[in-house]
């Protein structure tokens, strides 16, 4: 019997040839944007780095960039959510208008783009989360199999978020 071969996702292929050009982070961040939206789906994406020591995230990707710019900063309060997207590196999804009610302090303003439902894959390396990327959609959007797709593309960040910004 042959052995079949598998075929090269062209959605992570895209991601990862985005990696190797030289308009970074903005190429990787676009290139991610739109395979997760083909592969998962969305209508808000983010992408979010953290800062441990001083319990900050800012905002380094939006593809909403009038309601969620680029560069927004705030304080994440510790709580169920936090410790287990942060501490414990596990993907959250949120199903429900009161899911995100309970969790985000805008999530007014996440309803009014139509959203209700989301999905924090983290980033990790070497144990700790440095960021995640946030995908949310309309209500019950987001499943398991989810967290499963996008745990490649969510690895696929790491260059980004490791390197100087000087590089």
């Amino acid at each position: 019997m042959t052995p079949t071969k598998s075929k090269a996702d062209p959605l992570l292929c895209a991601v990862a040839a985005a990696q190797s050009r030289a308009d970074q982070p903005d190429a990787l961040f676009a290139a991610l944007d739109q395979a997760v939206k083909s592969a998962i789906g969305h209508k808000l994406f983010t992408i979010l780095t953290y800062d441990g020591n001083s319990g900050d995230a800012a905002r380094i990707y939006s593809n909403l960039p009038g309601p969620y710019p680029t560069g927004g900063r705030k304080r994440l309060a510790p709580g169920p959510w936090t410790e287990a997207v942060l501490d414990r590196g596990e993907a959250y999804i949120g199903r429900t208008r009161d899911d995100l009610r309970a969790v985000f302090p805008d999530h007014e303003l996440i309803a009014s783009l139509g959203c209700e439902s989301v999905l924090n894959m983290p980033v990790r390396w070497r144990g700790r989360t440095l960021g995640s990327l946030n995908l949310l959609h309309e209500a019950g959007w987001y499943g398991e199999d989810d967290v499963a797709a996008c745990l490649p593309f969510a690895q696929l960040t790491l260059p980004a978020l490791l390197a100087p910004a000087h590089l």
